[in-house]
């Protein structure tokens, strides 16, 4: 059975736990991840506070996390602070990245001749994003100033990309595309849903207390709702890793053993998803 890759996931900024910015990074590499048939361990959210980034970056090292992705942090202003923190936690000095430098200067040419931004160039604020830690990666941003970086520590490649969606997507899309390909191969993700005549938990649990334990590679999940709402509730099965015909041939398993038991309880169900990739 092939290893599936572990995903941690640090998203840097006030402005996210203060609830002025919502965060929709987070949600986005997990479905990219679980879709490549990886698993995403850990998420977490934290202020841009140096030693408190660098404590988790240390922390996701110790646990052996595969790939680490940061989100946030790597602007030219002084809160922005992520790639010194990165190279805190890994042990690593801060230094300057002449490749990193030229991706920035050429980012602010292009976008001042398109009359985007006033001038062009660089200065001291636009540099302090080429600093990068040393052995690090840039990452062409093909949508913002600031490069990505790819930090290789040991088994674990730290990913620090910008908090802006659409700049993270481009890079994830573009300069990080053979790096996904290597790290996730051809794997993949299948599921599939249910949905039972039920909107009580409770009255499920025979049935998923007793199916969950047989099947550990599969992921089983009621979806609650609000109380009233439906009459229904969604059952979703899905696994992620390992090889196409065994994700089907495991969900599919699954699946059986709760329609046997939802039959037993004299609960009605229906399939309402076709299974998917």
């Amino acid at each position: 059975m092939a290893h599936s890759a572990i995903v941690e996931i640090l998203v840097i900024g006030n402005e996210i736990l203060i609830g002025e910015i919502q965060d929709t990074n987070t949600s986005w590499l997990c479905d990219l991840v679980n879709s490549r048939g990886g698993c995403v361990a850990r998420g977490s959210m934290l202020r841009d506070t140096e030693e408190e980034v660098a404590e988790a970056v240390r922390q996701a090292l110790k646990r052996g996390a595969d790939v680490l992705f940061t989100s946030g942090g790597l602007g030219p202003t002084a809160d922005d602070l992520t790639l010194s923190a990165v190279a805190r936690g890994a042990g690593l000095p801060l230094v300057l990245n002449t490749e990193a430098m030229e991706m920035v200067r050429r980012q602010y040419d292009v976008f001042h001749a398109r009359g985007i931004m006033a001038r062009g160039g660089l200065n001291t604020a636009r540099e302090k994003m080429a600093w990068l830690p040393e052995g690090g990666v840039p990452l062409f941003n093909p949508l913002g100033t600031a490069p990505g970086v790819l930090t290789r520590v040991g088994a674990t490649s730290i990913i620090s990309l910008p908090g802006v969606p659409s700049e993270l997507k481009g890079i994830m899309r573009t300069s990080l595309a053979d790096f996904m390909d290597q790290t996730f191969g051809q794997g993949g993700a299948f599921g599939h849903t249910l949905r039972v005549s039920c909107n009580d938990e409770s009255l499920l649990e025979p049935v998923l207390g007793e199916v969950v334990p047989k099947h550990p590679r599969v992921y089983i999940k009621s979806l609650a709702t609000t109380v009233g709402e439906s009459p229904e509730l969604d059952i979703i099965v899905s696994m992620a890793g390992g090889e196409e015909g065994e994700r089907r041939q495991l969900v599919e398993a699954a699946c059986v053993d709760l329609r046997q038991g939802f039959d037993a309880l004299g609960i009605a169900w229906r399939d309402v998803a076709a299974d998917r990739t």
